[in-house]
């Protein structure tokens, strides 16, 4: 008997990983293509520099900060390196003794490669704190590792896996009366969440254009003033000798653009994605094996995720089913991918069982929804124990009508 999915159009359910552009960030990045050297003192020079700061500007305003505050980087990982081991190298050279970071174990590769990198070498001493079993941190556990040597604390604003959304804003006040300055991944926040760097009182933050509707290579490093930085790199000491190099104009306007429109479509986007993830997880809940992980409570959990543990699915089964049925989706982390290894995000909850990741994004639809509770529904019956069917069952896969091939 033939069963009815059917691969057809291309289901993106990875916002996570990259979301589509959106058209004011095709638009900037498209008029500035032919750029000059923004730091030329000729008039094209001069109109180029014009546009980096109006897309500084723009970000600034976004993010409820200074324009000194933002230097535009390559991506989120640059970001995060550059906060991570730039204040503790500054750290270091202030004090000449060895400095103290504490982190979490579910934070970005971004955060924890270049931690784990800087005590290996004996650059700092590191505390990696657990989270709870919903992937949040808890911010008294974080408080109690604190030292008098303490030079950072690196905790997200909410995870690229599970979703869980921390309490940055109550962290930064408790660590502001310890001297500590917090820096923050608020890479997956800043689509569904009001991050104001303000109010929430972080010295340091993280923003990457492609999950917000900008292009893949540019993002942000949020460094507030009086915050000790050492630069990654040294040349010609453009934004505040921190971030030497020629300005991306195009990428830096592109991202400028991508976060207004994100900021004013924000409460929008949170509405619908919350109501449209919510109702995919009551539907696929009710098939025996799946759970829904990450924080019970909605207010902890962001919009646009959906994380779902699958008791005894093999991992390579749910790969080639979701491909076949057209879905794009993850097991964790984009960064992670092709790994053999579990995500580190899981290991460290303790989630016993296969992963899957669906996060939505502005282009998602109704009809889309609709459509992946359709597939899913029936993929995930076949995957999950009881009745799982292994890897090499689906490389066969089957019966497909030929009228619903790919581009039917």
């Amino acid at each position: 008997m033939a069963r009815r999915y059917r691969r057809a159009v291309m289901l993106y359910l990875d916002h996570a990983a990259t979301t589509p552009p959106r058209p004011e960030a095709r638009a900037a990045l498209s008029a500035w293509l032919d750029a000059a050297n923004a730091s030329a003192t000729h008039v094209s020079g001069q109109r180029a520099r014009a546009a980096v700061e109006q897309a500084r500007e723009q970000v600034a305003t976004a993010l409820c900060c200074s324009p000194h505050d933002v230097v535009f980087t390559s991506g989120g990982t640059e970001a995060d390196n550059l906060a991570v081991k730039g204040c503790m190298w500054a750290a270091r050279e202030r004090s000449r003794a060895v400095p103290h970071l504490v982190t979490t174990a579910v934070e970005h590769a971004a955060v924890l490669a270049p931690a784990r990198w800087l005590a290996d070498r004996g650059d700092v001493d590191l505390t990696v704190v657990p989270p709870g079993a919903d992937g949040r941190v808890d911010v008294e556990e974080v408080l109690a590792a604190v030292r008098p040597q303490t030079a950072l604390v690196s905790v997200m604003t909410a995870n690229n896996e599970l979703g869980a959304v921390n309490d940055v804003a109550t962290l930064a006040a408790e660590l502001a009366e310890r001297d500590v300055p917090l820096h923050t991944d608020a890479v997956q926040a800043i689509a569904t969440l009001d991050v104001d760097v303000a109010a929430s009182g972080v010295a340091a933050l993280a923003l990457s254009a492609h999950k917000i509707g900008g292009p893949q290579g540019v993002g942000v490093a949020v460094l507030r003033r009086g915050l000790a930085v050492e630069p990654l790199s040294h040349g010609g000491g453009q934004d505040r000798g921190v971030r030497s190099g020629t300005f991306a104009v195009g990428l830096d306007a592109a991202c400028g653009a991508a976060v207004t429109a994100a900021v004013a479509d924000r409460a929008h986007l949170r509405r619908r994605l919350t109501e449209a993830t919510d109702r995919l997880a009551a539907r696929l809940t009710t098939i025996e094996g799946v759970r829904r992980n990450g924080p019970d409570v909605a207010a902890w959990r962001l919009a646009s995720h959906l994380h779902l543990g699958l008791e005894g699915a093999d991992p390579a089964a749910l790969t080639l089913a979701l491909d076949r049925v057209g879905i794009a989706a993850s097991s964790g982390s984009a960064c992670g991918a092709g790994a053999a290894t579990a995500s580190p995000v899981v290991t460290a909850v303790g989630l016993p069982t296969t992963p899957l990741r669906l996060s939505l994004g502005w282009t998602t639809t109704d009809d889309d929804v609709a459509r992946a509770g359709d597939l899913l529904e029936e993929v995930l019956s076949e995957v999950v124990a009881p009745g799982r069917r292994s890897a090499a069952s689906w490389l066969v896969g089957p019966d497909v009508p030929a009228a619903a091939s790919e581009g039917a």
